[in-house]
């Protein structure tokens, strides 16, 4: 845990405290506070709550915290932030280092019968360390955790299709002690909904089955580890998850390039809003210099305008689907 984050938030909360004890409450926000609020971190779990809640949302007040472009990596909370989450009655945010800020807030909530879901608590032992395989550039913080550093895991549960189904399960059974009046109608919401979660797994199968060459190379940073696993698809990238790094050394460069030649693939993968650098780099130095570079999207980062248009996590990984299709055949 980043201890200035202990420090923002610290005075964050007292300034949350003293705003609050210097004014009463408006006819507005007492009506608000009638509402069931829902605070999500990322776009999949507000995706995922958003479907099992249904057309009957009149007394809930679901939040999207990170939204419009911005990166869950490198988002700075502010006071309304802060504020947001600690009267919130469900929280529902990622449980890794990049939000670990949201822990820190819960503990001061004012809201003492807050509920909380971290997923990756909630997938349990299915939850994997930061993946550094042959050919990544680690980073210093991989290298210090040798010296008996606390583990860093995956942040990127959501990239799994089974983990949305379990993760799903635990916002339905915190959505029905919240509001029992609704059970059934939750119940046959998150029924519904992982029914096409299965769907889409399947076709997923169907996909790697009929599929000519099972191996990918990421010219980006690799938040696909729990996506590529769970279709055993080999991968090689040029740096973990969430690494921060922007430019490849020469020996990565190379390794990614032989592997393109080695394995006769005709793409370069990328995550969504990249600049394609590194991945035009590495086409540069294969023997045809003739690859494509494909994009997929690890819903890390969402605009207004695409949630508007109407993007889902379900939309979104079959668009994903697509791009692999073409990829491996």
């Amino acid at each position: 845990m980043k201890k200035w984050y202990v420090f923002v938030i610290s005075i964050l909360m007292f300034c949350l405290l003293v705003g609050c004890s210097m004014g009463n409450k408006t006819e507005n926000e007492e009506e608000k506070s009638d509402k069931i609020s829902i605070v999500c971190t990322i776009f999949p779990q507000y995706d995922w709550t958003r479907t099992i809640l249904g057309d009957d949302v009149s007394n809930v007040e679901l939040n999207l915290l990170v939204q419009d472009g911005a990166n869950l990596h490198s988002y700075q909370p502010s006071a309304s932030d802060i504020a947001m989450i600690s009267n919130a009655d469900l929280v529902i945010y990622v449980g890794g280092e990049s939000d670990q800020w949201v822990e820190d807030a819960m503990e001061n909530a004012v809201n003492e019968n807050q509920l909380s879901i971290s997923l990756i608590d909630a997938i349990g032992e299915r939850v994997t360390e930061e993946v550094l395989v042959e050919g990544m550039e680690a980073e210093e913080e991989h290298e210090e955790q040798e010296a008996g550093e606390e583990i860093e895991y995956d942040e990127h549960v959501w990239m799994s299709i089974e983990n949305a189904a379990i993760i799903s399960k635990e916002i339905e059974s915190s959505l029905e002690e919240l509001n029992p009046q609704l059970a059934e109608e939750y119940q046959k919401n998150l029924q519904n909904y992982e029914a096409e979660l299965q769907q889409l797994d399947e076709e997923y199968q169907t996909m790697v089955a009929q599929a000519t060459t099972h191996t990918a190379v990421v010219g980006d940073r690799f938040p696909f580890h729990y996506l590529m696993d769970e279709y055993d698809i080999l991968y090689y990238a040029a740096f973990p998850g969430c690494s921060a790094d922007t430019e490849a050394d020469f020996e990565t460069v190379i390794f990614l390039a032989e592997k393109l030649d080695e394995y006769h693939l005709a793409y370069v993968l990328t995550v969504e809003n990249s600049n394609q650098s590194i991945a035009s780099t590495i086409i540069e130095n294969t023997q045809n210099k003739d690859q494509s570079i494909a994009g997929l999207n690890s819903m890390e980062t969402i605009t207004n305008e695409r949630m508007e248009a109407g993007d889902t996590y379900l939309s979104i990984m079959s668009s994903n689907l697509l791009v692999l299709q073409s990829v491996m055949n």
